[in-house]
Parts: structure tokens; C-alpha cells; sequence
């Protein structure tokens, strides 16, 4: 059976990049049957926080992923916690310390850098492996100097070969891998041998990672083989960039999925949008639910050039899907955004879901994410927050005058309704000889504040007649 993971670092919110690589692992365990595993490398002692693990679960969760093991959900082969597993870490250190496959190193980091130097190379060029051939009397020597050794893997003299399910062939030489640290001086694991001792103890068949690890993968294949476990299959995506081909940063703006789920986004949106970065229908198509993605997607498929994300494109897919939701979904998930800007108290009477659901429905083709639901009908739950600029240039004697006509005129109204708004302002400007625009314009910005929303007439019915007149006797004391 296929097992595949996403092991992420709980160090900081989900980031991009990262949602995509679990993304892609999950649709890969969906479509052939396998199971997908969550495992948290929190060996990060000073930067991992039990609050980023609750918000990776947390936002996974959102983006729709469910895994089939992991540190909330158990599992056969847990923990899932890399701090809770030190000690398989210590029981594979030591055999390879019994088979010679690895060694302590008594080198200190500043001699390590100085001997680069001095033979004419770079600081950030490997490790000499000096340690190698120490006597046992020289090792006593150091620990009685108080030197605490790192342990190295004795890395043997041959070419490794990785046959990459995306990539390709790729052969690293004999001899570019110097002797790597397995375990720190404090006993604590790197990433290279925790990740491969999880690897193979959970018996993950497919290890789907991003292009920066390529470099990694023969130190993670040297080590399953003195480890005497089975090498898994491997598969390097494409980097993310921005939109200007340079590593995703925050200079793009916001690059976590926290980011955007706080911004209004919806997860089925997100969920269709990172997965083709990077990876394409031969169809061309750009629109997949859950299921076709599951249905379609294969490691084939994935391209080798970086996938660029593109926040306006995910903009208007959002605003796609959104189009599509049903109105009662559409004011479900609206309302939390309308309660955080204050628009709905926390236990709203349903009289004001009503409101929110027509005003919702006035607007929700123009809808790009549902926190613009909160900044486009605000005026609708609350007294109204006028733009200077749109008083200024509407709201001068002009446009007060054709509000001081136009009073009485709706006053007079019944049913306060759309059909019977539009023939009587229509018929206002046909008698006063004046275009539409110089009075729609004074109408809206007097009862909302701005220049554009939804349609005049369907505005003035929903906030009804008595706040529509209040409004605008409100302007009209002002001047």
C-alpha cells in the first residue's frame, strides 16, 4: 500500500509553499488508495510552539485535508511527534556506532572553518573528515578536554542514483558529500537522520517534497541503506515562486494559508488553485472539485519549472467560486466576517440574517472574497461612514438641492418598493430635465456613504424607507 507524508515544522503559521506539498501528497494517497500520514518535526527545541502545531492542524483542516495518522488522530506506527521519538533516534544512532557506519566527531565549528581557510577554500565548503580515523586514544583525549561529539555518518566512496518520479535520473557523484552530522552535541537528531528514521519505521513508500531537497535525497538514501531499510520512491515539485519568479516571500505580500482564510477565501477555492501550481490537466482545465482532483492528479503530470502563485489569479478564482455558493452557504459563512467587523452581534436575531442575507444576495456577484461582504455592505448594519471625496463632489448644493426635491417625493411612498423607487426618480428627472447620473449619484452617496454598490433601487427598498429618509434629512440639516 502507498503511504505517503506531509512533515511539517511548527515554527510559524502554514506557509504556501508547504499547504501545496501536503496538497499534493493527499490527492496522490486519495487517488491510489494509500494512506496519508501527518508527522510534526518539532525537534526545533528553541523556534517550534505547541500553538503553530494547533494552527498547521487547524488550517490543514480548513483547506479540506484529512490525514489518516498522525498526533491527533493516533496511529500504528506513532508517535507522530519527532520530540517524542528520541529515543528510536538514540536506538538507530547506536547501530550504526556498532556497524561502523558512523562516528563521533570532537571538531569544534570555528577549527572546522579555519582549516577551510587555511587549505584555500570556502568557509561553507564540507567537513574534512578528519574524524574518521581517531584512535581511541585520541577520543579519550578529547573527552577529557570536556569536548562533546557530534556524531558523523561515514559517507562510503560511491555515486548515488536517483530515479525521480518528476525529475528524472539524477546522479550525485562520489565524493561531493562530505561525512554529515547525524545527532548534535545535546543528543538531539538532525533533520537529515530523524527524517529518514521516521521514514522508514512508518514505512512511507512515496516521499513527495519540494525541489530544495533534492540535495538532501543522497545523504536520505545513504542513510536507509545502512539502516538496512527499504528506500522509498522519490518525487521533487517545482519551488513557488511570486509573481516576479523569485522565491515566494512576504515582499509578495501574504504567503501563509492563515493569511488568506483570515482574508475570506474559500478553502475549496484555495484547495483547486495550489494544486495547479505545478501540476496540470492535459485538458487544459482550470475549474476541479474535490473529486476530479483526486480523480485526475498523478506525479506524471507535475511540471519541472517553478510554479508561480499569482494572488490575482487565486482572487478570481475566489470570486468564482463564490458566485457559485448557495445563498443560504454564502450567508453561513459571510456571517463571521460581518461579526468581526461589527456589523452582527455574536447571536444575531433573525430579522438581521435576513438583512444579511438580501444584501448579501444584491452583492454577491461582485463578491471577490467574503471579507468583502463586511467592507461593501457595511452601510447597510450601521450608520453610514461618508468618503469626503464622494460628499464633496455629489453632495454640494447641487446634489443637496435634488435631495431636498426628492424628499417628499419618497416621503409620499407606498410600497416603498424598487418598481415604484425607479419610476418615481425616473419621472423626478424627466421633469426637472436632468440626466439620471446627477441625481442616481446625490441618492446613493447621501443613504451609503459611497459612490458604487448594489443597485439604487434594490438599496433604497432593503434599508427601507424610514432610514432612507433619515439619511437624508441628515444631509440636509448639514447644509
Amino acid at each position: 500500500m502507498m503511504r505517503v507524508r506531509f512533515a511539517p515544522s511548527p515554527t510559524g503559521y502554514l506557509h504556501i509553499g508547504n499547504a501545496r506539498t501536503a496538497l499534493f501528497n493527499y490527492l496522490l494517497a486519495r487517488r491510489h488508495g494509500g494512506r496519508f500520514v501527518l508527522r510534526i518535526e518539532d525537534t526545533d527545541r528553541e523556534r517550534s510552539r505547541p500553538e503553530y502545531e494547533q494552527a498547521l492542524i487547524e488550517d490543514l483542516r480548513w483547506l479540506g485535508l484529512d490525514w489518516d495518522e498522525g498526533p491527533d488522530v493516533g496511529g500504528p506506527v506513532g508517535p507522530y511527534r519527532q520530540s517524542e521519538r528520541l529515543a528510536l533516534y538514540r536506538d538507530a544512532a547506536e547501530k550504526l556506532l556498532r556497524e561502523n557506519a558512523a562516528y563521533p566527531c570532537y571538531c569544534l565549528k570555528e577549527e572546522i572553518e579555519r582549516r577551510r581557510v587555511d587549505a584555500g577554500g570556502d568557509r561553507s565548503e564540507g567537513y574534512d573528515n578528519r574524524c574518521r580515523t581517531l584512535t581511541e586514544a585520541q577520543r579519550r583525549q578529547c573527552e577529557a578536554e570536556g569536548r562533546k561529539p557530534v556524531l558523523r555518518f561515514r559517507v562510503p566512496e560511491q555515486a548515488v542514483e536517483v530515479q525521480d518520479l518528476i525529475r528524472g535520473r539524477v546522479v550525485f557523484e562520489s565524493g561531493v558529500i562530505p561525512d554529515f552530522v547525524i545527532v548534535k552535541s545535546d543528543g538531539m537528531p538532525t533533520f537529515h537522520f530523524a527524517v529518514v528514521v521516521d521514514d522508514s519505521l512508518m514505512g512511507i513508500t512515496h516521499v513527495v517534497r519540494g525541489e530544495d531537497h533534492l540535495s538532501n535525497t543522497p545523504k536520505h538514501i545513504l542513510l536507509f541503506r545502512a539502516l538496512g531499510a527499504q528506500v522509498p520512491q522519490f518525487a521533487h515539485m517545482s519551488m513557488t515562486l511570486g509573481p516576479d519568479r523569485t522565491r515566494l516571500s512576504k515582499r509578495h505580500g501574504a504567503t501563509s494559508v492563515r493569511a488568506y482564510r483570515q482574508a475570506g477565501y474559500l478553502p475549496e477555492a484555495f484547495f483547486n488553485y495550489i494544486a495547479l501550481l505545478g501540476w496540470g490537466s492535459a485538458e487544459g482545465q482550470e475549474m476541479f472539485s474535490r473529486e476530479e482532483l483526486i480523480r485526475e492528479f498523478s506525479l506524471e503530470r507535475c511540471n519541472r519549472s517553478s510554479a508561480v502563485f499569482d494572488p490575482q489569479k487565486l482572487l478570481w478564482m475566489n470570486g468564482v467560486y463564490l458566485r457559485q455558493l448557495p445563498s443560504e452557504e454564502l450567508v453561513r459563512r459571510a456571517v463571521p466576517f460581518l461579526q468581526s467587523a461589527g456589523l452582527l452581534p455574536d447571536q444575531p436575531a433573525p430579522a438581521s440574517l435576513e438583512l444579511a442575507a438580501r444584501a448579501l444576495a444584491l452583492e454577491q456577484e461582485k463578491l471577490r472574497t467574503l471579507q468583502d461582504a463586511a467592507d461593501r455592505l457595511d452601510f447597510f448594519f450601521r450608520e453610514v461612514s461618508y468618503d469626503p471625496e464622494a460628499v464633496a463632489k455629489y453632495l454640494d448644493a447641487a446634489g443637496r438641492q435634488v435631495l431636498a426635491e426628492l424628499e417628499p417625493v419618497l416621503a409620499g411612498m407606498e410600497p416603498f418598493d424598487r418598481r415604484g423607487l425607479e419610476e418615481s426618480v425616473r419621472a423626478y428627472c424627466r421633469q426637472k430635465g436632468v440626466k439620471t447620473s446627477a441625481v442616481f449619484h446625490p441618492l446613493r452617496v447621501a443613504v451609503s456613504g459611497r459612490t458604487a454598490g448594489p443597485g439604487l433601487f434594490e438599496m433604497l427598498e432593503l434599508l427601507g424607507k424610514d432610514t432612507v429618509l433619515r439619511r437624508i434629512r441628515g444631509i440636509l440639516r448639514q447644509g
